[in-house]
């Protein structure tokens, strides 16, 4: 099947009851496992990169890599632009013919924020899906923190989301970016930004550090979208560590290529499951 636009991922999600994995990839290593992952339990997924993670290979490098390896696979997949800080990625990766886009301008004031992420709506047009952020989301990865984080404020929900048109909001509700083994969704917030948000699905960053507990309860609350990045990144990493501990003389790269791509899909489906609890 060939790359669908987020709105088809989010419709399909909503109308089933499902949350959608948001994972990020890289590389072919990490592409192939998380394809690997959605084809054994068919749940519709997106599948993104950060602009700071572009700088090895490109965006179209990223589109030609997920679009062939997606081209005979049933599940509906929407690749994604995760975290775009500035109209000059979106516009890149809009040129590279990703079919979801992510603005964030979350760390501006209420007013910029809106200015630039209904720009970026326009940007995208009606046939692509855009994610904005209000509240800055703690943390780190990809080498880049907020300069301070601030849960979002439910009252503001509404006019953003009428100011901008945005297809999913993420938020902050106590979830933070990277490994973060401490961070707990605040439940209470959570469901009134749902309150607040009416039809327009909720997105959560962080899912590498929440606790499954919390993980399987998201769909209660309007959550369509769940990213994932740190997880990944560690098995691939762990898994060229342990082969190399095992025998410093390796040099089949391929073999321990082929064993990274396992460690990665075995990740993916335990999320997509725990995200799920209602997938056999």
């Amino acid at each position: 099947m060939a790359l669908v636009s987020g709105l088809e991922v989010i419709d399909e999600c909503v109308s089933r009851g499902l949350v959608a994995g948001a994972f990020n990839t890289t590389n072919l290593e990490t592409t192939m496992g998380i394809v690997d992952a959605i084809e054994r339990v068919g749940v519709p997924t997106f599948i993104q990169v950060a602009p700071t993670n572009v700088a090895l290979s490109g965006y179209e490098y990223i589109y030609d890599m997920v679009s062939r390896r997606l081209a005979d696979t049933s599940v509906p997949v929407a690749l994604h632009l995760d975290h775009g800080k500035s109209l000059d990625a979106v516009e890149s990766a809009l040129a590279a013919r990703f079919t979801s886009i992510m603005i964030d301008d979350s760390e501006a004031s209420f007013d910029d924020n809106v200015a630039t992420s209904a720009k970026a709506r326009a940007m995208c047009g009606p046939d692509i899906a855009l994610e904005a952020e209000l509240g800055s989301i703690g943390g780190k990865e990809d080498d880049v923190a907020p300069e301070y984080a601030n849960t979002t404020n439910p009252a503001q929900v509404a006019p953003f989301i009428e100011a901008v048109g945005v297809d999913m909001l993420a938020v902050s509700v106590g979830n933070v970016h990277g490994f973060a083994p401490n961070a707990r969704i605040d439940f209470d917030l959570l469901a009134r930004v749902r309150e607040a948000a009416g039809s327009v699905p909720l997105v959560v960053h962080g899912g590498s550090g929440l606790p499954a507990e919390q993980l399987g309860r998201l769909n209660e609350f309007g959550v369509v979208k769940v990213n994932v990045a740190s997880d990944l990144r560690n098995a691939m990493i762990r898994s060229y560590g342990e082969a190399f501990v095992a025998n410093p003389d390796e040099t089949s790269l391929i073999r321990v290529a082929k064993d990274s791509v396992i460690a990665i899909a075995d990740v993916v489906e335990r999320r997509i499951r725990i995200l799920n609890p209602s997938v056999a």
